[in-house]
């Protein structure tokens, strides 16, 4: 199965992947995700790549109002 859905996200600064695997590594353990190797610290946002529709909406939900 591939990751066929996405969802980008608001988050600004260095460290963009650690700070985001380790956020959900708490809040989202059950969701399997892909994430690009690299993001440029410039950059404002942040594709996630899930398997299904279901896991976006997750995804959405758990973000409303966190810091990351």
């Amino acid at each position: 199965m591939s990751f066929k859905y996405s969802h980008t996200l608001a988050i600004n600064g260095p460290n963009k992947l650690p700070r985001f695997n380790q956020w959900a590594e708490q809040n989202l353990p059950d969701i399997e995700f892909s994430l690009p190797p690299q993001v440029p610290v410039k950059s404002p946002s942040l594709t996630v790549r899930l398997k299904s529709a279901e896991d976006r909406a997750k995804l959405a939900a758990k973000l409303d109002g966190a810091k990351l």
